[in-house]
């Protein structure tokens, strides 16, 4: 057998100290690559100002965050029913909310609001649109949001005379948004709901 013409040499030769080694500098390079970042993208397609551009994916606005424009008096606003979904197709999640004042008596009217995001992070979600407005006297039954529209059941009333516990209209709406605005179709009314 011959013998090789270098000798050995000693670091040639792993042992368990290198391979914890190593791994103690993996764990360091994968630690510190966690922490430092690149910051987030902010690029605006052109024509558009920073306010116009495409907000970030994300969790749907919390109507407990909001001010509605509901003039309540004394007492406070619910939030009684909500939908989510992307419906102006910015792939954003959009927020649909019946409030009404929240008051012991009676069957207080509805508003159906749609809230949105704030574009810039950390800001309260708005009230974008108003669906339906409490002094239409409607009532919400139920409340969907499915393929980009809006779909519900109100029950209202013929009538001043019909009294609030007892809403004798029962019609179901569908809002799009549609050239920068909401649209509604109504699919007929059933009377004696």
């Amino acid at each position: 057998m011959q013998q090789p013409a270098v000798p050995e040499l000693a670091h040639t030769h792993t042992r368990p100290i290198h391979w914890v080694a190593t791994a103690t500098a993996l764990a360091g390079v994968i630690a510190a690559s966690s922490v430092l970042q690149p910051d987030p993208a902010t690029a605006v397609q052109p024509g558009r100002s920073a306010a116009e551009a495409p907000r970030a994916p994300g969790p749907a606005p919390d109507p407990a965050d909001v001010t509605f424009p509901i003039d309540c008096g004394p007492v406070t606003v619910r939030v009684i029913k909500k939908a989510t979904g992307d419906l102006d197709g910015d792939g954003s999640p959009e927020t649909v909310a019946v409030a009404r004042c929240d008051t012991a008596m009676g069957t207080p009217p509805n508003g159906v609001y749609v809230l949105t995001r704030g574009r810039v992070p950390g800001a309260d979600p708005r009230v974008v649109a108003t669906l339906v407005r409490p002094a239409e006297r409607l009532n919400v039954a139920e409340l969907g949001v499915r393929a980009g529209s809006v779909t519900a059941t109100l029950l209202g009333y013929s009538s001043r005379e019909v009294p609030n516990c007892c809403p004798d209209e029962r019609r179901r709406t569908t809002w799009t948004w549609r050239d920068g605005r909401f649209t509604s179709t109504d699919a007929g009314t059933a009377f004696g709901a």
